[in-house]
């Protein structure tokens, strides 16, 4: 009996729904890593559907269409080259299940049923599939395989019952959502399962943008003795092929030159780009538009853009207002300039004065108020909608999570949009985004290297420019205060009286949980975006909009 097996970790992007293009880069990964020797090819969960498949998997037409291409992968193998574990639904005797399939000699060998299903958060398995039995090893060319799907590894009783029944290695296939420094969880956990089983662990995960999420990769292996063998990047697919011989009881993996660590920035960054790209790519937009402000959040989005589909299918458009600035048109033309991106301006003083004389018999004797305000965005929204239709591109929004947290945003105006880039990022996230943009390029991006938007972007008062020398702390306590504050009440559901213990002001507290209770019907309508934090609003934060509750509890 050989005691060495050549495992390759083909971490791919798929594209939910097209199941014959995850068949084609499944086969292609396998032709990738047959040429380098190996002798399994593993890929991540649901890898013939794409993770999370949601309604899609309740479609008995996806469900045959996802078998076919797993029962023809499984033909392949009949050439004698490596064998595949590939993801897909199994629907058997009624029941559907999350399984992990592997394919050898030409056939589906075996297969296994996550046992743990998911049900917080953005996550809905309990939806749509029932649990499979605690499992047992997988036999491939006569090692044991302990195998595992994503949530299962996250409890110790699946690695438990795998290690009792003869596994020689932890093998887990993933579907794992990018949050800012989940790297760290993640790792930190599985030295626990490490140590409890006294076996290596392998986490594999896909790597792709699908709608709000992000999905990016990282995936890595742990020895038996803790060490890391091996770190694939992030944000980009790859085929690792990794060695592994026995050793008593379990297996050791030859170790692999490890990448250095991003930064939390860098990460967020390229968390952006990634699923900006896709949501434009794969809903097949020739590019995008959107409204360049002189402001910092206008500014930073366009610079994700551009890193993310390039400054060809990139369309900015300033869109001044008797309140504008000359700071502002001046900062906006220079960050077009420095990123190389096409820039139109439409003044929307026309417009204003059109809907000024068409609602003065209604509006009589009433004096302006943030009404007049709100006509401002909405113009705004008309026009760039009116670009988006006329030339196909996508209209990216610039709000920020500050902002929509507390409603600071109109509806059908600055709101409108097919994607937010920065829904789920802070404001005081922002600032260091955009100075770490100016100093670094991303190694994957499109975008020019050196500053991409004029340092007085970064350094003025924030201000939405709506009526004569208005800055945004006319209206929000200061960013810094702010975001503290809503980190605590949206991340961590904290009451009034743990935010004021912490130090803030207690009549600051209760004006902010007041405007981020008001603004849920606008969050409801607002564009998906990519989710950056543990609870994004949206598919973490669901609450109702009618809602009575008043009660500050603690």
């Amino acid at each position: 009996m050989t005691e060495t097996l050549r495992i390759a970790l083909a971490q791919l992007n798929p594209h939910e729904g097209e199941v014959e293009r995850n068949a084609a880069r499944i086969r292609a990964a396998r032709a990738e890593a047959a040429a380098k020797g190996a002798d399994l090819v593993v890929t991540p969960e649901l890898s013939i559907a794409g993770y999370p498949p949601e309604d899609l998997i309740l479609k008995r037409a996806f469900l045959d269409a996802c078998r076919e291409r797993i029962e023809a992968l499984a033909a392949d193998t009949a050439d004698g080259g490596p064998g595949l574990i590939v993801g897909g639904p199994w629907l058997t005797e009624g029941r559907l299940y999350n399984a992990a399939f592997l394919l050898e000699g030409g056939r589906i060998a075996t297969a296994r049923a996550k046992h743990e299903l998911p049900n917080y958060g953005v996550f809905d398995d309990k939806r749509h599939f029932v649990p499979g039995p605690a499992p047992g090893p997988v036999v491939f060319r006569g090692f044991r395989l302990g195998l595992m799907i994503c949530e299962d590894w996250w409890f110790p009783s699946v690695s438990e019952t795998l290690t009792e029944t003869g596994a020689e290695i932890l093998l887990s296939i993933n579907g794992s959502p990018y949050e800012a420094g989940k790297q760290h969880v993640r790792e930190s956990l599985a030295v626990s399962r490490v140590v409890e089983t006294g076996l290596p662990f392998v986490f594999l995960n896909q790597v792709c943008g699908q709608d709000e999420l992000v999905f990016e990769g990282a995936s890595f292996i742990l020895n038996a003795d803790r060490a890391p063998a091996l770190r694939m990047p992030s944000f980009s697919e790859a085929v690792a092929v990794t060695e592994w011989k026995r050793s008593r009881s379990h297996l050791v993996c030859a170790p692999h030159p490890l990448p250095p660590e991003e930064t939390r920035e860098e990460s967020i960054y390229r968390a952006m780009m990634l699923g900006l790209a896709d949501y434009v790519n794969k809903n097949r937009f020739p590019g995008v538009v959107l409204g360049l402000s002189g402001g910092i959040d206008s500014a930073l989005t366009a610079a994700v853009a551009v890193d993310a589909l390039g400054a060809d299918r990139v369309r900015a458009v300033m869109l001044p207002s008797p309140y504008t600035s000359q700071e502002s048109l001046d900062d906006a033309a220079d960050a077009a300039r420095l990123l190389g991106i096409r820039y139109d301006t439409v003044p929307i003083t026309g417009a204003m004065e059109a809907f000024h004389q068409a609602l003065a018999p209604v509006f009589a004797n009433r004096a302006p108020d943030i009404t007049e305000e709100n006509i401002q965005s909405r113009a705004r929204g008309l026009i760039l909608m009116a670009m988006s239709n006329k030339f196909g591109d996508m209209l990216l929004t610039t709000g920020n999570k500050s902002e929509m947290s507390v409603g600071y945003a109109t509806l059908y105006g600055d709101m409108c949009g097919g994607f937010s880039v920065l829904k789920d990022v802070y404001k005081t996230t922002v600032f260091a985004l955009s100075r770490w943009r100016n100093g670094h390029r991303p190694v994957d991006g499109r975008g020019p290297g050196g500053m991409v938007m004029p340092e007085r972007i970064i350094t003025k008062p924030p201000s939405a420019e709506l009526k004569p020398n208005q800055t945004d702390q006319d209206t929000l306590p200061p960013y810094d205060v702010l975001d503290s504050i809503l980190e605590g009440l949206v991340e961590d559901e904290e009451g009034v009286e743990a935010l004021v213990a912490r130090g803030h002001d207690r009549a600051t507290v209760l004006r902010v949980w007041r405007m981020l209770d008001r603004a849920e019907y606008k969050r409801r309508q607002a564009p998906p975006g990519v989710k950056i934090t543990r609870r994004a609003f949206g598919r973490d934060r669901r609450y109702p909009i009618t809602n009575g509750f008043t009660g500050l509890v603690s």
